[in-house]
């Protein structure tokens, strides 16, 4: 394949501390922490050393839970100096979801740090491995988790049975540097580095395997898409754990020699902060964290005059938020991105220079050598331009499969290698792609295809809504009726029939949505996700439709 990069993901690393040695790689304001390109990668080799001395060995799986800390950006490097495969945990897990990927990935390491929101790490572990408590550091031995040896802690005061991150450094000392060498010679760019597991929207998470030649190439591309340099620096504040933060971000940043600005744990004002203190002249964020920005009391007070690009993913972005980040963030390059993990993520991005029609009715067109075509659902035949269907990917991007889910894999892949997204769309004669919905998000009422994304846009146009999903929900006599969960803007009312009488005449009667739930929150995935199929069981309890339901899925 033509201009691709051929590294290993630590050879990456090694290379642009070469070429950017005194360029600023990762930043932490509120810290006061600041490595160079060559401090950082000297840090990661010493880390590298230590997981080694801990008996960390090349395709060991190594869990970590943790926010966006230092030591996570320190341990994506380390762990694939040494060929092992850094198994990402979400942050909003609780102990079934725990075991569950402990298990599944047979991870023999999980770093953890102190805990999240509402959950405390801590006492999760504990809950999950009672036998930990009590036991030697490293010395872990349960039948629950057969693979489990190591659980290493990221904070201070040591929780009993664990080591302390800090050891590792001391660890290191014992290793010599010809025997990382050795292992550093031993590994392939196509060898599986990283495993998340997709969000699990629908059913059990599945692990998703990706190679160094996935995340170092589609890393570098997004960052080209963005016109990326080493003069770049990128406020980081979506997830790690999501190939959000560790591709889209922190892959998009080293390619380039850019600088990383990570905020710990996703607060509008921290990333006002940050962008204001560190000059950064781009932002990731899903929609809901743009608009928490836009919409805070003191974002007027913050220069954020130095920002130009960025990345608006994850979910639709409405139009009146685009224009607020072009106009009131200085981000007039501003891209939008589209993919799943399956594809090492981003399948298509906008370019810097693409018009604000093309940023929020499309995701962009494909990656440079990446294949995208829009296939018939029931067939499976190439679909021409402007009709709808399912859009497949090929190329570099695509997953080496699902750990261990042969039947799943071969189910997303097809004997062509062709990734099958389950996300329907159209592309245009440009190779613009519009996505329309999910194949099992459609509503459909009565014979009547409905995307949800059609009626959330239009419902933005309404003065008094700040944001809004619209689902299926059952229905007796037509199979499904449409549903609103609206978001309203701060210190305004608004009545179910206000937004239906909006509607009239404006759209399709059978696009009304029949019912509306006014709420302050979205359940979402850690990673910023809206879970419709959430909004839906709410409803169907809420709104008495269990028969309705037991008749759909008979």
């Amino acid at each position: 394949m033509a201009d691709a990069l051929h590294f290993t993901v630590g050879g990456l690393l090694e290379d642009i501390a070469k070429r950017f040695p005194d360029n600023d790689a990762l930043v932490y304001p509120d810290r006061g922490l600041r490595y160079s390109y060559k401090e950082f990668d000297a840090l990661c080799d010493r880390i590298a050393k230590g997981l080694y001395a801990l008996g960390i060995r090349k395709g060991d799986h190594v869990s970590i839970w943790a926010t966006n800390v230092p030591e996570w950006v320190v341990l994506q490097f380390a762990t694939a100096k040494i060929g092992a495969v850094l198994v990402t945990v979400n942050t909003s897990y609780k102990s079934a979801e725990l075991e569950y990927v402990l298990n599944q990935s047979d991870s023999t390491t999980l770093f953890m740090v102190k805990g999240f929101k509402d959950t405390d790490y801590v006492q999760t572990v504990y809950d999950v491995v009672p036998e930990l408590k009590g036991s030697a550091a490293g010395s872990l031995k349960t039948d629950k988790l057969p693979f489990l040896k190591n659980v290493v802690f990221i904070g201070e005061d040591t929780p009993d049975g664990m080591l302390n991150y800090r050891e590792l450094e001391k660890l290191a000392e014992n290793v010599r540097d010809e025997d990382i060498r050795a292992i550093k010679e031993t590994l392939d760019e196509h060898e599986v580095i990283n495993m998340q597991y997709t969000s699990g929207t629908t059913g059990f998470p599945k692990g998703v395997m990706l190679t160094s030649h996935n995340i170092v190439n589609n890393g570098f591309n997004i960052g080209e898409c963005m016109k990326f340099t080493e003069k770049d620096r990128l406020c980081i504040p979506v997830p790690f754990f999501h190939c959000f933060g560790c591709v889209l971000a922190v892959m998009a940043c080293v390619t380039h020699g850019s600088t990383m600005v990570p905020v710990e744990t996703f607060q509008p004002e921290a990333v006002l902060k940050a962008i204001e203190a560190e000059k950064c002249t781009a932002v990731h964020g899903v929609p809901t964290m743009f608009i928490a920005e836009l919409e805070h009391p003191k974002f007027h007070t913050y220069d954020l005059t130095s920002l130009r690009s960025g990345i608006m993913a994850g979910s639709p972005c409405p139009t009146e938020v685009m224009k607020r980040v072009i106009r009131d963030m200085h981000a007039d390059q501003i891209t939008i991105a589209y993919g799943q993990t399956e594809s090492s993520p981003v399948i298509t991005q906008t370019r810097t220079d693409d018009p604000i029609e093309l940023r929020v009715a499309t995701v962009g067109r494909a990656l440079p050598n990446v294949e995208v075509k829009i296939v018939d659902i029931e067939t499976g035949e190439t679909l021409p331009q402007g009709k709808q269907g399912e859009l497949c990917t090929r190329g570099y991007l695509v997953m080496k499969g699902y750990y261990k889910m042969p039947e799943e894999t071969a189910r997303a892949i097809d004997s062509d290698n062709w990734l099958h997204t389950g996300d329907l769309a159209v592309m245009d004669e440009n190779g613009y792609c519009k996505i329309t919905g999910r194949i099992k998000n459609m509503i459909i009422r009565g014979g009547e295809n409905i995307y949800p994304r059609e009626i959330e846009e239009f419902l933005y146009t309404h003065p008094k809504i700040l944001d809004v999903q619209v689902y299926g929900v059952p229905d007796r006599k037509y199979g499904e009726q449409v549903m609103a969960a609206v978001k309203v803007k701060e210190a305004v009312t608004c009545t179910e029939e206000e937004i239906k009488d909006f509607c009239r005449g404006r759209i399709a009667n059978y696009k009304i949505p029949t019912y509306i739930k006014f709420v302050d929150e979205f359940p979402m995935t850690a990673s910023g996700k809206i879970q419709k199929f959430k909004l839906r069981e709410m409803a169907i309890r809420e709104l008495h439709l269990e028969e309705a339901a037991s008749v759909e899925t008979a």
